[in-house]
């Protein structure tokens, strides 16, 4: 059976009021704070400037460009969300709180993606191409994060706050730092049925651990040159044709050991 390519998986055609229907109702799924629909109707930027794209993208597609990009200012004024009308977005898309999120022209987002604020899916040329990321289904990028280039994150992936992320990402994988980096490879279970994992303190820290790996090898180091030196001091330089080298040397240490 061949694989089904991410655009495919988004042609399936839906009215506008029943993507902004399953765009208000995926909230309740992946916010605990969220108690009712007409709270979300009215509180969420980011759900705000969701159902604006999905208008948005529709004239832009219809060839309405200048109207699109003109409505598209508007909701980037209204909720501090910058989502180009020709992003293409899956189902359900979820941007929490909404702050700072940047989505460019030529970016694919799966279904059941969520986004945290501060989120940039943005372009690495100026060249008119696909520039953008492609996110899979039930992605989850963290806050801040910045996701960048005409790269492919697969489905389930779980990107770190922070981070940046300049190269493909296999399914399955949760990715971390500066530049990104895999830190969960395949077959590992990182998300649960709802395809949200959120226990962000359970991440690796790979730069933690090489910095921890290298305070070990300097203690080591340290504990050998000590045992070097003690077997230096407690043999005696009787008698050899660096001896006044030696005693030069000693002279200096004394020097210091007294604080001249």
């Amino acid at each position: 059976m061949a694989a089904v390519s991410i655009d495919e998986r988004l042609e399936a055609p839906l009215s506008l009021i029943a993507q902004w229907r399953e765009d208000v109702h995926c909230v309740f799924a992946r916010d605990p704070a969220a108690h009712s629909v007409w709270e979300i109707l009215l509180t969420y930027p980011g759900v705000h400037a969701t159902l604006f794209h999905r208008a948005n993208h529709r004239l832009w597609k219809a060839g309405w460009k200048l109207p699109a990009r003109i409505l598209g200012s508007v909701a980037r004024m209204l909720t501090n969300v910058d989502i180009h009308p020709g992003a293409t977005i899956g189902r359900r898309l979820f941007i929490d709180h909404g702050l700072g999120v940047v989505i460019g022209e030529t970016t694919v987002i799966g279904n059941d993606v969520t986004l945290y604020h501060g989120v940039t899916l943005g372009g690495t040329t100026w060249n008119k191409e696909k520039r953008h990321p492609t996110l899979g289904d039930n992605v989850l990028v963290g806050s801040g994060a910045k996701v960048l280039g005409a790269i492919t994150l697969g489905d389930n992936v779980r990107v770190g706050a922070n981070s940046v992320v300049v190269k493909d990402v296999p399914p399955c994988c949760t990715v971390v730092g500066i530049p990104g980096r895999v830190i969960q490879s395949k077959g590992t279970k990182i998300q649960n049925r709802h395809g949200i994992d959120l226990d962000h303190h359970l991440v690796p820290d790979p730069v933690g651990k090489a910095i921890s790996c290298l305070m070990e090898r300097i203690d080591e180091l340290e504990a050998r040159q000590t045992e070097v030196s003690k077997v230096l001091h407690e043999q005696h330089c009787e008698a050899c044709e660096a001896e006044s080298l030696c005693a030069a040397e000693q002279e200096i240490v004394i020097k210091r050991a007294v604080g001249e």
